[in-house]
Protein backbone atom coordinates (compact mmCIF):
# COMPACT_ATOMS: atom_id res chain seq x y z
CA UNK A 1 0.00 0.00 0.00
CA UNK A 2 3.09 2.10 0.49
CA UNK A 3 4.20 2.06 -2.60
CA UNK A 4 0.58 2.64 -4.59
CA UNK A 5 0.51 5.91 -2.21
CA UNK A 6 3.57 6.91 -3.82
CA UNK A 7 2.90 5.61 -7.49
CA UNK A 8 -0.46 7.68 -7.04
CA UNK A 9 1.26 10.56 -5.12
CA UNK A 10 0.38 13.17 -8.11
CA UNK A 11 -3.41 12.24 -8.70
CA UNK A 12 -3.79 12.39 -4.86
CA UNK A 13 -2.77 15.92 -5.37
CA UNK A 14 -4.89 16.49 -8.32
CA UNK A 15 -7.95 15.36 -5.96
CA UNK A 16 -7.22 17.55 -3.43
CA UNK A 17 -6.52 20.41 -5.12
CA UNK A 18 -10.41 19.72 -6.72
CA UNK A 19 -11.25 19.93 -3.49
CA UNK A 20 -11.53 15.84 -1.82
CA UNK A 21 -11.45 15.70 1.78
CA UNK A 22 -8.83 13.73 3.78
CA UNK A 23 -11.56 11.35 4.60
CA UNK A 24 -12.32 10.34 1.10
CA UNK A 25 -8.52 9.93 0.35
CA UNK A 26 -8.50 8.08 3.40
CA UNK A 27 -11.39 5.55 2.59
CA UNK A 28 -10.29 5.52 -0.85
CA UNK A 29 -7.25 3.54 0.17
CA UNK A 30 -8.37 1.32 2.82
CA UNK A 31 -11.61 -0.13 0.60
CA UNK A 32 -8.82 -0.55 -1.77
CA UNK A 33 -6.00 -2.15 0.77
CA UNK A 34 -9.57 -4.66 2.03
CA UNK A 35 -10.65 -5.55 -1.30
CA UNK A 36 -7.14 -7.02 -2.23
CA UNK A 37 -7.29 -8.88 1.09
CA UNK A 38 -10.22 -10.16 0.35
CA UNK A 39 -9.72 -11.22 -3.26
CA UNK A 40 -6.30 -13.07 -1.69
CA UNK A 41 -8.41 -14.48 1.26
CA UNK A 42 -10.94 -15.87 -1.34
CA UNK A 43 -8.44 -17.36 -3.96
CA UNK A 44 -6.60 -18.65 -0.71
CA UNK A 45 -10.25 -20.42 0.43
CA UNK A 46 -10.27 -21.81 -3.08
CA UNK A 47 -7.47 -23.58 -3.07
CA UNK A 48 -8.31 -25.12 0.54
CA UNK A 49 -11.62 -26.39 -0.71
CA UNK A 50 -9.68 -28.38 -3.53
CA UNK A 51 -7.20 -29.26 -2.01
CA UNK A 52 -9.94 -30.78 1.12
CA UNK A 53 -11.68 -32.33 -2.08
CA UNK A 54 -8.54 -34.15 -2.69
CA UNK A 55 -7.73 -35.18 0.66
CA UNK A 56 -11.19 -36.48 1.53
CA UNK A 57 -10.85 -39.26 -1.46
CA UNK A 58 -7.65 -39.91 -0.79
CA UNK A 59 -7.86 -40.74 2.88
CA UNK A 60 -11.38 -41.76 3.59
CA UNK A 61 -12.15 -38.92 5.52
CA UNK A 62 -14.79 -36.38 5.84
CA UNK A 63 -12.82 -33.13 5.21
CA UNK A 64 -14.64 -29.66 4.62
CA UNK A 65 -15.58 -26.34 4.95
CA UNK A 66 -17.90 -24.88 7.43
CA UNK A 67 -20.01 -21.66 6.90
CA UNK A 68 -18.00 -20.44 9.95
CA UNK A 69 -14.81 -21.20 8.85
CA UNK A 70 -15.13 -19.17 5.66
CA UNK A 71 -16.57 -16.50 7.00
CA UNK A 72 -14.14 -16.52 9.41
CA UNK A 73 -11.14 -16.59 6.82
CA UNK A 74 -12.72 -13.74 5.05
CA UNK A 75 -13.40 -11.72 8.39
CA UNK A 76 -9.51 -12.40 8.93
CA UNK A 77 -8.25 -11.22 5.68
CA UNK A 78 -10.29 -8.05 5.76
CA UNK A 79 -8.99 -7.40 8.99
CA UNK A 80 -5.59 -7.64 7.90
CA UNK A 81 -6.14 -5.47 5.04
CA UNK A 82 -7.71 -2.92 7.52
CA UNK A 83 -4.66 -3.53 9.52
CA UNK A 84 -2.14 -3.29 6.96
CA UNK A 85 -4.22 -0.28 4.96
CA UNK A 86 -4.42 1.83 7.95
CA UNK A 87 -0.90 4.30 7.91
CA UNK A 88 -0.58 4.13 3.95
CA UNK A 89 -4.19 5.46 4.16
CA UNK A 90 -3.59 7.76 6.36
CA UNK A 91 -0.46 9.49 5.16
CA UNK A 92 -2.27 9.63 1.82
CA UNK A 93 -5.18 11.50 3.14
CA UNK A 94 -2.38 14.54 4.89
CA UNK A 95 -0.56 14.63 1.80
CA UNK A 96 -0.18 19.09 0.54
CA UNK A 97 -2.07 18.91 -2.82
CA UNK A 98 0.57 21.40 -4.23
CA UNK A 99 3.57 19.15 -3.20
CA UNK A 100 2.08 15.86 -4.03
CA UNK A 101 1.00 17.49 -7.50
CA UNK A 102 4.81 18.70 -7.81
CA UNK A 103 6.28 15.48 -7.04
CA UNK A 104 7.24 12.79 -9.68
CA UNK A 105 6.44 9.52 -8.65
Amino acid sequence: MFVSVKERTHIIGIQKSLGAKNYFILLQFLFEAVFLCLIGGAAGLLIVFFLSLAGSSLLDMDIGLSFKNIIMGLGISAGIGLVSGIIPAWIASRLDPVEAIRANG
